[in-house]
């Protein structure tokens, strides 16, 4: 039976910022740094909630269903998610062309599916038990993920080396 109980948003900060962290560090051997909203907009402006970007982006997403229910969208711009495919498969530029962009949705998905995997493992420790969906990857420019009307959504930025990777983070509210 799914909770009634809201998961506290310092805890979607807490287990979202580890699992990136660990993903990164391990699979790429990449530094990955949180951005907080107030440090990332000094003008006193906050950022919009809804991730949207012009350039190409090729963004994974797994689910979660149990006591906890929703979604993690990972956005990376193309050419970042590409450099991580070659770090993570051993890949130079050459081998990523001839790969073709497969190759880059295969990597990608993992790296969604290892980072919301942790993101669940630190929910069920909560006690909030749940379960992954497959992985899917999303490509193309100006577009935006808009949740229905019962998800609460929590976004979350990082800096990797200069790349921005972005977290949607979107849980289904109790009716």
């Amino acid at each position: 039976m799914p909770t009634t109980v809201p998961i506290a948003e310092p805890l979607i900060r807490e287990n979202i910022v580890r699992a990136v962290a660990d993903v990164f560090k391990t699979m790429l051997g990449r530094p990955v740094h949180f951005q907080p909203a107030d440090a990332a907009n000094a003008a006193g402006t906050p950022p919009p909630s809804t991730p949207t970007f012009a350039s190409r982006q090729v963004v994974g997403t797994v689910g979660f269903l149990g006591d906890a229910n929703g979604l993690i969208y990972l956005y990376f711009d193309e050419t970042f998610a590409s450099q991580c495919t070659g770090g993570m498969l051993g890949m130079d530029e050459r081998e990523l062309a001839e790969a073709g962009p497969d190759a880059v949705n295969d990597a990608i998905g993992e790296i969604t599916n290892m980072v919301v995997g942790s993101f669940k493992n630190g929910l069920c420790d909560a006690g909030f038990p749940c379960k992954l969906t497959i992985p899917s990857i999303l490509r193309g420019s100006n577009f935006s993920v808009e949740p229905t009307g019962s998800a609460q959504r929590h976004v979350f930025r990082f800096d990797c080396r200069g790349h921005r990777i972005v977290a949607d983070v979107l849980l289904k509210s109790e009716d």
